[in-house]
């Protein structure tokens, strides 16, 4: 398990990791936004179907409120865009092949060889305003939502 413990007010960890197409993204590319960054064990698993579904259906809330969503996992670029397609989720899943930035979120379980389900909210200066690590799929979001509410 990581020894990373971040807490609201930090600075995010800045990455960039490519998307389902290959393309980079970089999480500094999005300041004046904020950021739903959300990890995952694996792509088209029960638990993480419930998360994505679940973002999808409230992105056009988290759009209103100034925000994308970022999923990662370690899953490559093929799994994303097969899962991606399989339940139409509009936003992008990054590949985090090599769990570096999971492990800099502190949500990698190395005894485990799993990423631990959690989600970040990022805000518009790249600061955290929300953390939520070890967080169950259904929970997940209404938790996001809550915090890009209040």
């Amino acid at each position: 398990m990581s020894d990373i413990t971040l807490q609201v007010g930090d600075l995010a960890p800045d990455f960039t990791l490519p998307d389902e197409d290959g393309n980079p993204v970089a999480l500094s590319g999005f300041r004046g936004k904020r950021v739903v960054v959300y990890f995952y064990p694996m792509d088209d698993t029960p638990g993480c179907t419930t998360q994505a579904c679940g973002f999808r259906d409230a992105y056009p809330e988290i759009q209103e409120r100034n925000a994308v969503v970022l999923g990662i996992s370690p899953d490559g670029t093929e799994s994303h865009l097969a899962f991606k397609s399989k339940f139409n989720l509009p936003f992008r899943l990054l590949v985090d092949a090599d769990h570096a930035v999971a492990d800099a979120y502190g949500t990698w379980n190395a005894e485990s060889g799993y990423i631990r389900r959690s989600h970040f909210i990022v805000d518009e200066t790249g600061h955290l305003a929300d953390v939520q690590v070890g967080i169950k799929a259904n929970d997940s979001v209404q938790r996001a939502l809550d915090s890009l509410r209040g």
